[in-house]
């Protein structure tokens, strides 16, 4: 069982514990951390609290992680848009609404079923719910993924995301119309503290976040624009759209209350670019706009 210890500081007194615990890791939810504080997991100043229990300034607090529970990710026949594939890497054009890779509670229909029914060797290094997976698009965000098949082109991928150059180019119809061409918005991206669901642009507890846009097209009251993602933060289009005042139709989250209903935001991953692992030829693929988002625009 991991230990993890920190200490309250004086943005999180007066908190709830609950509150404060889901906000401390991204991937803990607040109904896990409070099943900890109720098995007794969650120590303050030596003795055990409750949910409710509300931080002090100082007060030390230890967490003891329970190793997670063993899930079976097996495998289903789909018929994957399969773009490029060879023995260490795949791209694959993600339909709107299919979820990357299981999660608790999720645990088929997912891509990386998809994924391990066609093709038996994909990278370890992620684990047994994201295996292959190197980075990821929302679930009603289409467009191109490259998948890894093996940790050495995992870890090339990988360090090319890191170093910032992997060429992610997104097709995006936003709210409201853009005055000027072309634009940077360079604002860092953290969890909102007040929605754990949501991101939001913020100094706290915050990573470095740029996006560069293009402006396509203008209609009545919307722009089409192209996105360059510099950094891969959660949601970054759609809160960096949001947070200039024009964001993403059809967008669930971020988007107005008075939207185009599209069961999702008008977000399509369209080009990818990056150096083949082994070769280290670069690879460009380029995968059109889906019908729903194709119609939308000549609608407009």
């Amino acid at each position: 069982m991991e230990k993890m210890e920190f200490i309250i500081s004086s943005e999180q007194q007066s908190e709830r514990m609950d509150k404060v615990l889901s906000t401390v890791n991204e991937e803990w939810s607040r109904s896990q951390v409070q099943q900890w504080i109720k098995d007794g997991l969650v120590i303050v100043n030596g003795q055990p609290v409750k949910g409710n229990y509300k931080c002090k300034l100082n007060d030390q607090v230890t967490v003891s992680i329970p190793a997670p529970e063993p899930l079976d990710v097996l495998p289903e026949e789909m018929d994957l848009d399969i773009y490029y594939e060879d023995s260490d890497v795949l791209v694959v054009n993600k339909p709107r609404g299919m979820v990357v890779h299981p999660a608790p509670g999720h645990l088929s229909g997912t891509l990386v079923n998809g994924l391990m029914a066609h093709c038996t060797d994909l990278s370890g290094i992620n684990g047994i719910l994201r295996p292959g997976i190197v980075h990821r698009i929302d679930k009603d965000t289409s467009g191109l993924l490259m998948v890894a098949k093996n940790d050495m082109a995992h870890e090339s991928l990988v360090d090319q995301l890191v170093n910032k150059t992997v060429v992610r180019k997104y097709k995006a119809l936003v709210h409201g119309v853009i005055p000027h061409d072309k634009g940077t918005i360079d604002a860092p991206i953290g969890r909102d503290k007040h929605d754990r669901q949501s991101m939001t642009v913020t100094d706290e507890n915050s990573k470095e976040a740029v996006t560069h846009f293009q402006v396509l097209e203008r209609f009545n009251n919307y722009t089409f624009v192209e996105c360059r993602l510099e950094t891969g933060r959660t949601h970054q289009i759609r809160v960096h759209m949001k947070y200039i005042g024009f964001p993403l139709v059809g967008d669930p989250k971020y988007g107005p209350k008075k939207t185009i209903n599209l069961d999702g935001q008008a977000l399509h991953a369209g080009l990818l670019g990056f150096v083949h692992p082994r070769s280290k030829e670069y690879l460009e693929f380029e995968a059109p706009l889906p019908t729903i988002f194709k119609e939308l625009l000549q609608k407009l």
